[in-house]
């Protein structure tokens, strides 16, 4: 059995998809962008940190949401508009992280929704 995952402190969905959904015991988060969840615009267009951070914010509200932290998630997908970013994106998500770090993978993608640089999708484990 499944059930959604919502919260106001995270931006909503911007099609028809959840914000996530829970199978058992994990969570399976969609991807977040640097969207103010307030006003659905990003923290800034341009830079990549700011985005990053914002993120994570977002993250941090659904695992809120469900009673998990980051030491609960187990693996992360980052999609990057340009591989260029990959340094600034590394230095805020070890901010978030310690080890033992979860699985991750990073992709460039050619567009992110909303021409996005930075797209972070999470899978929690609740122990």
């Amino acid at each position: 059995m499944k059930k959604v995952i919502n919260t106001t402190n995270a931006p909503a969905a911007i099609g028809p998809y959840s914000q996530g959904i829970q199978a058992g015991q994990t969570f399976y988060f969609s991807g977040q962008l640097g969207l103010d969840p307030a006003t659905g615009a990003f923290v800034s267009e341009t830079d990549v940190t700011a985005q990053c951070e914002q993120i994570f914010k977002n993250i941090q509200a659904l695992l809120t949401e469900v009673g998990c932290t980051f030491s609960d998630v187990v693996k992360t997908t980052v999609f990057l508009a340009d591989m260029a970013y990959f340094a600034e994106m590394n230095e805020v998500y070890g901010k978030y992280f310690q080890a033992p770090y979860p699985a991750r993978s990073a992709v460039a993608v050619k567009t992110l929704p909303k021409n996005g640089l930075v797209e972070i999708e999470v899978i929690v484990v609740k122990a």
